[in-house]
């Protein structure tokens, strides 16, 4: 015998439930109400029943033999429908062509014409979202036990290939589903805004604005070989001292000696937009670079970059963090492109460094942002910048929680919210 579960805002609608999949051989097994009606939500009433697995798969095997009948059958509709349609366009297209003379003359066939349209692209939308049901269905048992209705399919969808991590998105459809009033979840346009919404409080964003200190802002920039620490650096360099309403002094150090190619690069960077730079080997040597630029309203300083497995150089910026003596906003810089568990190992080996915020980079070479929303979801620690590609200084934003969000479910769109202005 097997158990299986039917949920329903009433008893006899999940006993139909119940009976349309099991038949009518299944043993009720208890009935009880699991969530009570409230005020914008109806009762959930779950019944339990038995029903012998011999007879379960048969059920299956005719109920998988009807959907692929009535599979063959809407599609043969859809393709009439698509042909209805072609050939109303060809008329409309025909009629555009006549002289406003000939169309005066004829209001009613336009008219008419153009709600056929309208009707036969509804019917063909219902017939589409028919199938989608049907194929979603099927595959209910593949999404660990999740009873998902179809409407939330499609969002369903986009957030696992996104990169996510599965216990997160269970929890997430889980509370979704709680908390989510019945008469919303008709529509999946809806049950999309209602889900970004809950995605975006769970995002914790550092706001640019809020970070203002009236002495000096010290940022040092942490991270893997090429996430682009330097470049996104530089970008910063110019949003602070040229792009913001408010302009800052700025000063760069550079702790990265080990690479002559990224000196010569920052160095470069310092001398097109102006600004003061100190290259640091020795840890006292550090102290003096800081003094020396103490005028500058932001110092911002670059590391070498290096495994999060290489204890040494991690230890060596830690004594330089520590002997400063100064107060030392440590910003961890990784690729959006990175899987979920290589960020976590990164962040795992870097965190004694007592980060601060996260910085993301690289967002024009990934399609999947899921994976940024579990580190973060799962360390709290906030985000402060997105670099959106390698032009200085445009391609770098301010962390939006809303934008994060939009990546996640639609990709990552390269346009005028990605610029520097945000």
């Amino acid at each position: 015998m097997k158990l299986l579960s039917f949920t329903a805002d009433t008893p006899s609608n999940a006993l139909k439930k119940a009976q349309l999949q099991c038949g009518e051989n299944a043993l009720v097994v208890s009935t009880k109400e699991i969530q009570k009606k409230s005020f914008n939500q109806n009762a959930v009433y779950e019944v339990v029943v038995a029903v012998e697995e011999k007879e379960l798969q048969k059920k299956a095997s005719i109920k998988q033999n009807t959907k692929k009948r009535k599979s063959k059958d809407i599609l043969l509709d859809l393709s009439n429908a698509a042909k209805q349609i072609s050939r109303i366009e060809d008329i409309t297209s025909e009629d555009s062509k006549l002289s406003k003379s000939e169309t005066e003359t004829k209001p009613s066939n336009t008219n008419g014409e153009y709600k056929e349209i309208k009707d036969e692209i509804y019917k063909l939308s219902d017939k589409v979202k028919l199938i989608q049901e049907m194929f979603w269905e099927e595959r209910a048992p593949l999404r660990d036990g999740l009873t998902i209705p179809s409407e939330f399919a499609e969002i369903y969808k986009k957030a696992k290939f996104s990169g996510m991590d599965q216990d997160d998105l269970n929890s997430i459809m889980e509370l979704t589903l709680e908390h989510m009033p019945y008469n919303m979840r008709k529509n999946s346009k809806t049950v999309k805004r209602y889900f970004q919404v809950l995605l975006r409080k769970m995002i914790p964003i550092r706001v640019e604005s809020e970070y203002q200190k009236e002495r000096k802002r010290i940022m040092m920039f942490v991270g893997p070989t090429g996430v682009g620490k330097t470049t996104t650096l530089a970008k910063l360099a110019a949003r602070y001292s040229y792009i913001k309403q408010k302009r800052e002094k700025v000063g760069i150090i550079t702790l990265d000696t080990y690479r002559i190619g990224a000196v010569e690069q920052l160095f470069q960077f310092a001398k097109m937009m102006r600004l003061p730079i100190e290259d640091v080997i020795d840890i006292d040597d550090f102290a003096k670079a800081i003094r020396s630029l103490s005028y500058c309203d932001t110092i911002l300083i670059d590391t070498i970059g290096s495994s999060q497995y290489d204890k040494e150089k991690l230890a060596k910026i830690e004594k330089f963090i520590k002997n400063s003596n100064e107060d030392i906003d440590v910003n961890l810089v990784m690729s959006s492109s990175t899987k979920l568990e290589d960020l976590r190992e990164i962040y795992k080996n870097y965190e004694y460094l007592n980060i601060d915020t996260i910085i993301f980079t690289k967002f024009d070479e990934t399609k999947s942002f899921g994976n940024i929303f579990s580190l973060v979801k799962e360390t709290n620690k906030p985000l402060s910048y997105f670099s959106t590609g390698q032009e200085v200084p445009d391609d770098i934003m301010c962390a939006s929680s809303e934008f994060l969000v939009d990546c996640i479910l639609d990709g990552f769109k390269k346009d005028k919210d990605a610029k520097s202005s945000k």
